[in-house]
């Protein structure tokens, strides 16, 4: 059975009649309700098909003309990259579903996937160097945060970032005991209504601390694809017909949770599938596409990337917590210039349900 989202199976298969010629330039697809009664499907599902291959430059939709191949594709005879590169990218998205629904962590496969590419370049050339300083990241789970490891070598020459997820207080921790560079935390503090300050100052008490701010994130409740449940918010939790999917003790996630139920008055006992946990929003999202669950809380981006709907609740900072020894290094100076540019804020936005306004904005604690 294929596991891969059937969103991007639908725009997979649009992707493979624009290769074969059977679409070309401003042919008229069929409208989403069409689309969907022929996948046997939500129209959402289909939109979010749409909503990719527009993003790769491949659709265009106007009010009142419907949706239409994009015109400027080339022709048969002429260069296809952006194709082929929008069909990579989605047979990369059916490879990272498979491994991760198996149950390894976005890190693992990171690891794996640059031996092997290692290994690849050694039959033509020799080897790259080994970097010579590498920078030990504990946190939250965040995608922005893989994407700056992976481009780390870019604009931080002969650095490498590891990353271990280990939740918002995991990395605080971390930091504390010396295991760790730099953290990734988005902990908000239920008596200042602000964001990680206030646990740095108890975590790291007397140490000068610069917040880095990676973005700000969409948190919310992850459903299934059309909603069927009609989840509206965190009162819906209690409901008999639902089963929620948690995040571990520690999590920001966690913590922004537990805080928001107490004020609503709402028992985690009402709660079914409380006390069923896991360790990143990935997992959140996987759970609720296997069915395991039919709501979670998470952010934006895990949702969209399993072909899921998402409630919005809030709208979250996720900051890089970085003590001023490490500030002062180069590596962690090339990652601050970096963040601060419009390459970092149009990659961390690709990425989906983030705002990039203060990416690259400091703030000291201490």
């Amino acid at each position: 059975m294929d596991k891969t989202p059937l969103y991007q199976q639908i725009a997979e298969a649009i992707r493979q009649e624009i290769m074969q010629g059977a679409l070309r330039a401003g042919d008229a697809l069929p409208s989403v309700r069409e689309m969907a009664v022929q996948w046997r499907c939500t129209p959402g599902t289909v939109q979010q098909a749409y909503r990719e291959l527009a993003g790769q430059g491949l659709l265009v939709s106007r009010p009142g003309q419907g949706t239409r191949i994009g015109t400027t594709l080339p022709e048969a005879n002429e260069d296809r990259a952006p194709i082929r590169r929008a069909t990579l990218i989605h047979q990369a998205e059916a490879f990272l579903l498979e491994v991760l629904t198996a149950g390894y962590t976005p890190a693992e496969i990171e690891v794996a996937l640059r031996i092997a590419l290692d290994r690849w370049r050694a039959l033509a050339a020799e080897p790259p160097s080994p970097p010579k300083r590498i920078l030990r990241f504990v946190g939250s789970h965040d995608p922005g945060v893989s994407l700056i490891a992976a481009r780390f070598a870019d604009f931080a020459a002969e650095s490498a970032l590891q990353i271990t997820f280990a939740g918002s207080l995991g990395g605080l921790i971390a930091l504390a005991e010396g295991k760790a560079d730099l953290a990734g935390s988005h902990l908000w503090d239920e008596g200042s209504d602000s964001y990680n300050a206030d646990f740095v100052q108890r975590l790291l008490p007397g140490r000068s601390v610069a917040l880095l701010t990676l973005a700000h994130r969409r948190l919310g409740l992850i459903v299934p694809a059309g909603n069927p449940a009609g989840v509206a918010g965190l009162a819906d939790l209690a409901r008999p017909d639902l089963r929620f999917i948690n995040r571990q003790r520690g999590a920001g996630t966690r913590v922004w949770l537990d805080a928001h139920l107490r004020q609503a008055g709402i028992d985690p006992g009402q709660i079914a599938g409380y006390s069923d946990e896991v360790e990143t929003h990935s997992e959140v999202a996987r759970a609720i596409s296997g069915g395991r669950a039919n709501v979670g809380l998470g952010i934006e981006v895990a949702a969209l990337a399993y072909g899921l709907d998402f409630v919005q609740l809030a709208r979250e900072r996720y900051d890089l917590v970085i003590p001023r020894g490490v500030w002062e290094t180069a590596p962690v100076q090339a990652l601050a210039r970096w963040l601060a540019t419009a390459d970092a804020r149009s990659a961390i936005t690709g990425l989906g349900g983030y705002d990039t306004a203060e990416t690259g904005r400091v703030r000291w604690v201490g």
